[in-house]
C-alpha cells in the first residue's frame, strides 16, 4: 500500500502517490479515496503544490520516480528543463532528444506523463503556438499556463 496525499487545487483534486521514498504519480481525481500520510515525500509534494498554486513556488524539489520506457524517461527529464513561465514545442523537444521525427513519440510520452504539474508536460504546445493535447484536459493546461504567466515575468514565451 503506497502512501498517498491529496491536494485540493484550483483545477481539481490531485492525488500524490509515493513509492520507496520517491514520488510515483500525481494524478487528477474526482474525490479523495484514502487519508493523507504525514511527513512523507507525498506530503512534501502536497506542500510544494500548495506553494505552486499560491504563486510562491516555481521549481519543485522532490524525489521523482515516474514509471515508463527509456524514451519516456528521457522525454520527462527534458520536460523538467522547460522553465516556469515558458513553453516549448513537441518539435523542439524531439530535436533535443535527437531527431525531429520523434515528434509523435514525444507527444505520446507527454500524454503518458504520470506526474502532472511537477513534470511540466503542460508547458509543451504545438509548433504553431496552439494548446494541443493534455491528459488532464485542455482547460487545465490553459489554466496552468495562465497561472505561470501571471506569477512569472508576465510574458509567456517559447523556451
Amino acid at each position: 500500500n503506497m502512501p498517498v496525499a491529496y491536494y485540493h487545487s484550483p483545477i481539481g483534486i490531485l492525488r500524490i502517490t509515493e513509492s520507496e521514498g520517491m514520488i510515483y504519480a500525481v494524478e487528477f481525481r474526482e474525490e479523495e479515496e484514502e487519508a493523507e500520510s504525514a511527513l512523507s515525500p507525498a506530503y512534501k509534494a502536497l506542500q510544494q503544490l500548495k506553494e505552486y498554486f499560491s504563486g510562491t513556488r516555481q521549481v519543485f524539489d522532490l524525489p521523482l520516480q515516474p514509471e515508463g520506457s527509456e524514451f519516456q524517461q528521457k522525454t520527462w527529464e527534458e520536460l523538467l528543463l522547460v522553465p516556469y513561465g515558458k513553453t516549448s514545442s513537441y518539435l523542439d523537444l524531439a530535436i533535443k532528444l535527437g531527431d525531429r521525427n520523434y515528434n509523435r513519440a514525444v507527444g505520446n510520452a507527454n500524454g503518458k506523463n504520470p506526474i502532472a504539474i511537477i513534470v511540466p508536460c503542460h508547458r509543451i504546445i504545438g509548433s504553431n503556438g496552439k494548446l494541443v493535447g493534455y491528459a488532464g484536459g485542455l482547460w487545465r493546461k490553459k489554466w496552468l499556463l495562465e497561472h505561470e504567466n501571471r506569477f512569472s515575468n508576465g510574458v509567456m514565451t517559447l523556451f
